[in-house]
């Protein structure tokens, strides 16, 4: 199967790609250059919008509280809002204690539900710190913004691969970083929205690639981009490698099932810094067409 470039964005770090359904248009960013990017399917035409931190991750918000996004950023949750002259709402919805300075928020995905959970880890990745942690934007709060910490695992040194299957009650998490190389998988109370009984997952440390962001098929499938190998794998749900597919950049980053039929599956990826010359396409966003539908992501209802 050959990966189709979607478009060269030369993302220097490609993240959090999201399919609006609404707009039939795909949505990501790009953490350090501070970006909100749109591709739109219909015409091929993008945009972006520069906001004042680093966005992480990124939900669609639901219309009732404002429409627009929540984004992770570096001190906390806030609602963008990206307006047709090119200015973008960055107000601020719930911050965060970190455990050390210089951390952000990394891969954040919501629940069936609707509840946004993001992890945070130290900027410096080489450090190993483990000093991330497991953030639940709980709108059930009689506080009308509260992140509820939430550590299922310590520690935490970058958090990733967060996911649901389609009936919401498993939830996966992944820790990329070299040391680790883990997927778990948690049962999921979806009323309360807690997490338990925490098992491996997936090892990936003797498969190719560490395990960054990921989505989840309707067959319940989870799919998870194998960074520094230029792979998306796919894993059934009992922990079984499936389908291994290619995609012409060594750091694939995070992948989202969309298009009209939700049956394409988007992947932004990172532009490191030095020789190209390999993988010029690096920081590009592409589709692959793996012969098996998505599900719609549900919007933030916080």
């Amino acid at each position: 199967m050959t990966a189709e470039l979607v478009l060269d964005a030369r993302c220097a770090t490609g993240e959090s790609p999201v399919w609006d359904v609404r707009s039939q248009a795909l949505w990501w960013v790009d953490i350090p250059a501070r970006r909100l990017h749109r591709w739109n399917a219909a015409d091929g035409s993008t945009r972006h919008w520069t906001a004042p931190e680093m966005l992480a991750c990124i939900a669609r918000r639901e219309d009732a509280h404002g429409g627009g996004w929540v984004a992770g950023t570096e001190t906390g949750l806030f609602h963008l809002q990206p307006h047709d002259d090119g200015t973008l709402g960055f107000d601020p919805l719930a911050t965060v204690e970190h455990a050390r300075p210089g951390m952000r928020f990394n891969d954040g995905r919501c629940d069936r539900q609707g509840r946004l959970w993001a992890g945070t880890m130290l900027l410096d990745m080489a450090a190993a710190a483990p000093v991330g942690a497991l953030y639940r934007y709980d709108f059930d709060s009689k506080e009308s913004a509260q992140i509820a910490g939430y550590r299922p695992i310590s520690p935490l040194i970058v958090p990733n691969g967060l996911a649901f299957s389609p009936d919401g009650r498993t939830m996966y998490l992944s820790d990329s970083h070299p040391n680790v190389q883990t997927v778990w998988a948690f049962d999921y109370d979806t009323d309360t929205g807690t997490p338990s009984n925490r098992r491996v997952f997936v090892d990936m440390t003797a498969l190719p690639g560490r395990p960054d962001g990921a989505a989840v098929d309707a067959d319940g499938c989870y799919w998870i981009c194998g960074n520094d190998a230029g792979l998306v794998h796919r894993f059934t749900p009992e922990g079984r490698l499936d389908r291994s597919l290619a995609v012409p950049v060594k750091k694939p980053a995070m992948c989202a099932f969309g298009g009209a039929g939700l049956d394409t599956l988007f992947v932004t990826s990172i532009r490191p810094a030095g020789d190209l010359s390999d993988q010029p396409l690096a920081g590009g966003v592409f589709a692959l067409r793996p012969g098996v539908q998505g599900l719609a992501e549900p919007a933030c209802r916080g």
